[in-house]
């Protein structure tokens, strides 16, 4: 019991990491001032924010693993109502999440222009899927299916169109499933980094974090488990380059490639927090993630709508995001420290929230 207690921990911190980079990630002060590492790259090519999204399924992945064992007994009526639940939840929560603040102009938002696909609907249904296939191929199926999805995957993008932002698969099928009034806009066209054709191979990185934590509770929390991980992590990394050369690493597109060399980068990354606090015990300096990581949903979506509130309101005719940023941390600290600060005391406003959460043993789960 104690073992499974420090596995805990280790996958509370990851969460809590990747959490606070997320948060950090997704409001900086002002975009052009903001440091290179925290931009997602334009389009191919791979930055360190590229890797906060998949490590999110692949922590969702490890999660399964403690859970998904508990399923087995149960009927897959009951199976498919637990997932199908959970999946039809996070799903809302998304969507609900761009309609907010749900009223304008005296009456409801009008939903013809909200974005339907997105972080937590993508979350949703590489859940399902992933739960899908678990349950019913196992670990040997499991790695069939993802070595299946990531090749097919590729096939699909090079028969039914490019890899440029204007012609590829992935913008083709959500235009004519949804339209271009419910995708993203961020990029100067209507594109969604979460499309649905791309969750094809973003089941995979689920799977992967599953495959990873059943490993680590069958092997236990040793030298030769992390050297393992560590070389699989390798390995996977050197084919993702390699296969760049064909297929171009690019998480807007979600390719293979990608989905490769974040699934190797996370099992190093899981290996060394397994060394320092399962091994070498060194616990003290994770306390803070902890926090983070013991309401990792809950705080997300707290930080998403703490960022669009900040947006509507104004101060000055200007809005407050841009106001306090700009009159707080930028005039003060300079443009790239200050957008950075900015960012920081988003993720630490979440932070308090999350304290007050744990100290209350208040944990928010779906």
């Amino acid at each position: 019991m104690n073992q499974l207690k420090k596995r805990y921990l280790s996958l509370d911190v990851f969460r809590g990491l990747d959490i606070a980079l997320m948060i950090i990630v997704n409001s900086p002060g002002k975009e052009a001032t903001t440091f290179a590492p925290l931009l997602h790259a334009k389009w191919h090519g791979f930055t360190l924010t590229d890797l906060v999204f998949p490590t999110f399924l692949f922590i969702v992945g490890n999660s399964m693993s403690f859970s998904m064992p508990k399923y087995e007994t149960l009927s897959n009526k009951t199976f498919f109502s637990k997932v199908i639940k959970r999946t039809l939840i996070i799903f809302l929560l998304g969507f609900l999440m761009y309609w907010f603040p749900f009223f304008e102009n005296g009456g409801l938002k009008n939903l013809s222009d909200t974005r339907i696909f997105g972080v937590l609907q993508r979350i949703a249904l590489c859940y399902l899927f992933a739960s899908i296939v678990l349950r019913f191929c196992k670990t040997k199926g499991a790695i069939i299916f993802s070595v299946f999805a990531l090749i097919s995957y590729q096939l699909v993008l090079l028969a039914f169109g490019d890899l440029t932002l204007a012609g590829n698969a992935v913008l083709k099928l959500d235009t004519w499933l949804i339209g271009e009034s419910h995708m993203y806009h961020g990029n100067g066209i209507a594109f969604d980094p979460e499309g649905l054709l791309s969750t094809l191979p973003a089941i995979v990185n689920i799977i992967g974090g599953y495959l990873a934590g059943s490993f680590l509770q069958k092997s236990g929390q040793n030298y030769k488990t992390i050297a393992r991980m560590t070389v699989l992590g390798v390995l996977l990394i050197i084919v993702a380059l390699g296969w760049d050369l064909f297929f171009p690493i690019n998480k807007k597109l979600w390719t293979s490639s990608f989905v490769l060399i974040t699934i190797g980068l996370d099992l190093i990354i899981l290996s060394v927090l397994v060394y320092v606090l399962d091994i070498l015990k060194k616990t003290k300096w994770a306390y803070f993630f902890e926090i983070l990581g013991k309401n990792p949903l809950f705080i997300y979506l707290l930080s998403e709508l703490l960022v669009t509130t900040l947006y509507l309101l104004t101060i000055k005719g200007t809005p407050a995001y841009s106001w306090i940023a700009e009159t707080i941390f930028i005039s003060s600290l300079g443009g790239y420290v200050g957008s950075l600060g900015f960012a920081v005391s988003i993720m630490l406003s979440c932070w308090i929230v999350g304290y007050f959460l744990n100290r209350n043993k208040i944990y928010i789960k779906i």
